[in-house]
């Protein structure tokens, strides 16, 4: 049925984690591991995972044993490890990235600690590649009282981040997301990475959902290159989407497949950021395999190969949708397809 070896495909962990209410307890890792394992489509099944470094799931502070048991309890499942989600944001101990005292302390010591894990499940052999995410941690509104200068206060503590990357092996990507001041445009997000000057180091994570909410402007209003009413519109869809990846293709090194239906949304701990839609949903206003090609392929439509996994993402669920089989299996026939249509082997 699948052709292609390459991009390896992978589920998020965090989806048990992010945005849970008092009403949605978290869903164990074990949990999210046994349904990705037995998620299956035609004899295809997942790579492996991605993960988030935050309990109750993956302590930032695990141990040499602990980070063991970890690859052995994810590779005894047939999955592998590739990116993770460093907890830079503070009310899981990190801090902004605007923030030159305490914060950027805590961002910083979040990064080393992602750094040192996922360095060490590379050396135990369950990990290939992959990325650390990061993001500046920091509201809108807060970075709007001095876009400029504290812009450059976050390319300070993304600098010294890559610097602690790169001493471990190494690169981060920064997810845009349209709740994280100085990430929350398509060009403001550009500006960042110019004004780190980082490339070998830090890239740009895209994710399906989120930058269809860039295109549309939601927190950047100046920056929008289409309306909500236009959103069924494949061409004026596809031509606003074709300049976001112009712009940041380039930069590009770890990709969320995704579906989103124009509307943002928020729960628990988790600001109003774009909301992500099953993926069979009718409500979904993109074609996910075909703009999955937007952020995958050059333009000429090759292979770019500077993704070399990608990952689902789908958060803020209840509980009862994330603990049903069926829809992960309807996630990976989804994943298939985009590996079909731009992937490749070796």
């Amino acid at each position: 049925m699948d052709g292609n070896t390459f991009p390896k495909l992978h589920n998020a962990m965090w989806p048990g984690l992010v945005g849970k209410g008092e009403e949605e307890p978290p869903i164990a890792l074990d949990k999210m591991l046994d349904m990705t394992a037995m998620a299956e489509v035609d004899g295809v099944k997942f790579d492996g995972v991605d993960l988030f470094l935050a309990d109750p799931h993956t302590s930032i502070d695990v141990d040499d044993d602990g980070i063991k048991a970890l690859a052995d309890n994810v590779g005894g499942r047939g999955l592998s490890i590739g990116s993770a989600v460093a907890p830079v944001w503070p009310p899981v101990g990190g801090g902004s990235a605007m923030d030159e005292g305490e914060g950027r302390t805590a961002f910083l010591a979040a990064v080393d600690k992602a750094c040192r894990i996922m360095g060490r499940l590379r050396d135990l052999g369950i990990r290939q590649g992959g990325v650390v995410r990061i993001d500046t941690a920091t509201g809108v509104a807060e970075w709007a009282a001095d876009p400029a200068g504290n812009t450059a206060k976050m390319a300070e503590t993304f600098r010294q981040a890559c610097d602690i990357a790169a001493d471990h092996g190494e690169r981060l990507a920064a997810e845009g997301e349209i709740c994280w001041g100085g990430m929350h445009s398509w060009k403001h997000m550009v500006e960042l990475f110019e004004a780190v000057d980082r490339p070998e180091v830090l890239g740009f994570q895209a994710d399906l959902a989120h930058t269809m909410l860039y295109a549309m402007g939601y927190n950047a209003p100046e920056h929008a290159l289409i309306s909500a009413d236009q959103l069924d519109d494949q061409v004026a869809l596809d031509k606003a989407l074709r300049t976001i990846t112009d712009a940041l293709r380039p930069w590009t090194i770890d990709f969320h497949v995704a579906q989103n239906d124009g509307t943002v949304h928020g729960s628990g701990s988790h600001d109003k950021t774009g909301r992500h839609c099953m993926a069979t949903d009718p409500n979904g206003k993109l074609d996910v395999v075909k703009h999955s090609g937007f952020w995958l392929n050059n333009g000429d439509g090759t292979p770019t190969k500077a993704v070399r996994h990608i990952c689902w993402d789908g958060c803020m669920f209840p509980n009862s949708v994330l603990e049903e089989q069926q829809t992960w299996n309807d996630i990976l026939a989804t994943m298939i397809k985009v590996r079909e249509a731009h992937g490749w082997s070796e």
